[in-house]
């Protein structure tokens, strides 16, 4: 049985071609019939399988529909067309601050994005001083989100998602925050979760990243699959 199963995944968006600026004026378009939308495929049957186990990297330019895959395998994003099959929990770190509340504490959201996840609060009270300390924030624990950096908030995000061993982890660039020394650190947790078995999805810019961890890839182009398979894709891209 595969970890997950994309078959001819489709997701389109429907872009305004006129700017309407308020809800007023845009029931006032619609009523007179006079909006008008265009097509944007954001991923055109896209098909893959992915076994237990496995760490992918997902590579392609800005636009390329990286991010819509990634949203529409963890079930933030409804497929237009196909289907989308996956085994086990899911630990989805796709956008910054993601599942947080920008005017609670750290704490408050420890607790929040836990249960997001689908954590117990009691598991989650046993793990907030590891979290913390992961993060490397134990001195700003009490201090609202809003005024975080991306940084800080992105290092949260992670320690919250891989505080617990997931069955697939998803990650959107976030191994690219924060310094040299953090990201080494969120690699080796990273590889710790590969080695214990969990299935990988791994998003990243970063050539060196996505070869350091991941063994196969799939590459994105204008919302389709133009290669998948081993390294050698990801040196095809790179010199692409």
């Amino acid at each position: 049985m595969n970890a997950v199963e994309v078959s001819n995944l489709s997701i389109c968006f429907n872009i305004s071609n006129q700017k309407i600026d308020n809800l007023k004026d845009y029931f006032i378009q619609k009523v007179k019939h006079k909006l008008h939308h265009q097509q944007f495929w954001a991923l055109n049957d896209v098909s893959f399988a992915i076994k237990p186990g496995e760490a992918v990297g997902i590579v392609g330019l800005n636009g390329s529909g990286k991010s819509t895959l990634l949203k529409a395998i963890s079930g933030v994003m409804e497929p237009s067309r196909g289907t989308i099959t996956t085994h086990g929990a899911i630990a989805p770190m796709i956008e910054l601050g993601a599942g947080f509340d920008l005017d609670l504490t750290a704490r408050e959201n420890i607790f929040l994005n836990g249960a997001v996840l689908g954590y117990p609060r009691s598991f989650m009270k046993t793990q907030v001083q590891s979290i913390i300390e992961f993060a490397e924030l134990e001195k700003f624990l009490d201090v609202p989100i809003k005024n975080y950096s991306s940084g800080m908030t992105a290092r949260l995000g992670f320690a919250i998602a891989t505080v617990s061993q997931p069955d697939i982890l998803i990650l959107d660039e976030v191994l690219s925050v924060g310094d040299y020394k953090f990201q080494e650190k969120s690699l080796a947790r990273t590889q710790e979760i590969i080695d214990n078995g969990a299935t990988v999805l791994f998003v990243s810019h970063s050539a060196t990243q996505v070869a350091s961890i991941c063994k196969r890839i799939i590459w994105l182009e204008d919302g389709r699959v133009k290669r998948m398979g081993g390294l050698e894709v990801l040196e095809e891209y790179g010199a692409g």
